[in-house]
């Protein structure tokens, strides 16, 4: 079944698409070197909103994909879209899990909430104002063979390795954006704040589960006791009983906690997609003093062999102090040859210019708009998690018996007695 959240793809037609990630199927299968694997494959539906509008109710379009096949659309659109905060992939494998939550990524529970976390990517990637007019987002929803080799033929992998070497290279920018300077630290503080957000709810996870399995054996302790008491056995049996259920209720209440610690770990990995834009904007406005700093070189260069005057130390320079100067059509040569190179140098600049003032103007909407969305997730996030809280204690607490000393019986026993 669809789910009711729509979101614009921008396919040929120019049309709106519902898109949901409707199921998970459990696979055995071979792996690139021939060997046995157990994989998880999940089900993506999509169907054109004019459809539904003209009140047409069409089976929708299905194709099975794979984790490794989301990763693989999430790193070309990390590599077409440099500028753009990319939407992240929910977790690999568990992280921040209390000590009951199973961490094996083929636990049904983990492979549901990956389920949900793999629409959500999509719904993000397909609702954004540019990433929605991706063709290959398009090849990606609605054809399900032949697409990567689609991928593939954009060359993306070899802007991927590329990219990949120069973000790992050290490197220091001498005149740096101040605002994004302010992103990267913003970026290393929401990963900070989120990360001991989700350790705290860990903790917490953990001491509550305790509590509340203490009740399950004080529940085991009353109704045993109930059946060697007659005047207040039944009141020891039904505390034993809700005490049970007291105690049996942590879990429900625990996995409704995973879905919001799920929505707070999306922007712990959205940390690293912001911090990515900042890196990349480094790394270009890098190229551009670098290839400003050339420039200036090689027209300073030009400018002692047209003069005669060397204004700076070169190994050069000494050798025609010591031995004279070049004949002139070595030095003609030479000032021609540093002419193409100027003009080359010239044209790099203004190139990286362009490509440094573009990925500033692009980057910095896109983080904006990224912001506004952080605020408003996080905050409805927040505010129905603390909604579940009052609800659960509400619930907790109609369902308790209302427990109230009795008479005394012959020992001076004082009897519990219970009233719903």
């Amino acid at each position: 079944m669809l789910c009711d959240v729509t979101a614009p793809v921008a396919d040929e037609a120019s049309a709106l698409m519902e898109i949901c990630v409707a199921e998970a199927e459990k696979r055995n299968g071979r792996n690139t070197v021939n060997m046995q694997e157990t994989f998880t494959v999940y089900l993506v539906e999509t169907r054109p909103m004019d459809a539904v509008a003209e009140g047409r109710n069409p089976a929708p379009d299905s194709l099975w994909r794979r984790y490794s096949e989301f990763e693989l659309l999430r790193n070309y659109l990390l590599v077409t879209y440099p500028y753009i905060v990319v939407p992240p992939l929910p977790e690999k494998r568990a992280e921040f899990v209390w000590h009951k939550l199973s961490a094996d990524n083929m636990d049904p529970d983990f492979v549901e909430r990956r389920r949900i976390g793999l629409e959500n990517f999509l719904l993000r990637v397909a609702s954004h104002p540019v990433l929605s007019n991706d063709k290959i987002l398009h090849h990606f929803l609605t054809e399900e063979h032949g697409w990567k080799e689609v991928v593939y033929e954009t060359g993306f992998q070899a802007k991927a390795d590329s990219r990949l070497r120069a973000l790992s290279a050290t490197f220091r920018v001498r005149n740096p954006d101040k605002r994004f300077m302010e992103m990267k630290h913003y970026s290393d503080e929401l990963q900070s704040h989120t990360s001991q957000l989700l350790r705290a709810r860990v903790r917490v996870a953990d001491r509550l589960y305790g509590v509340y399995k203490v009740h399950g054996n004080y529940g085991r302790v009353f109704s045993e006791w109930s059946a060697v008491e007659k005047e207040m056995g039944d009141g020891l049996q039904s505390a034993g009983h809700h005490m049970d259920a007291f105690a049996a209720s942590i879990d429900d209440i625990l996995e409704e906690e995973e879905h919001y610690a799920d929505q707070l770990k999306e922007y712990l990995f959205y940390a690293e997609a912001l911090r990515a834009v900042c890196r990349k904007h480094e790394l270009t406005q890098f190229e551009l003093e670098m290839a400003s700093q050339d420039l200036v070189s090689k027209k300073q260069q030009h400018e002692e062999i047209a003069t005669g005057i060397v204004r700076t130390f070169s190994f050069k320079g000494m050798t025609n102090k010591l031995f004279g100067q070049e004949a002139p059509e070595q030095r003609e040569a030479r000032l021609k040859l540093l002419e193409e190179l100027i003009a080359e140098g010239e044209e790099t600049v203004k190139e990286k210019t362009v490509e440094c003032e573009e990925h500033v103007d692009r980057a910095w909407v896109d983080m904006q708009r990224f912001k506004e969305q952080k605020d408003k997730d996080l905050r409805e996030a927040l505010i129905n998690y603390a909604v579940m809280q009052i609800s659960m204690c509400k619930k907790v607490r109609s369902s308790r018996p209302a427990l109230r000393r009795g008479p005394s019986d012959s020992s001076g026993r004082v009897i519990i007695l219970s009233s719903f």
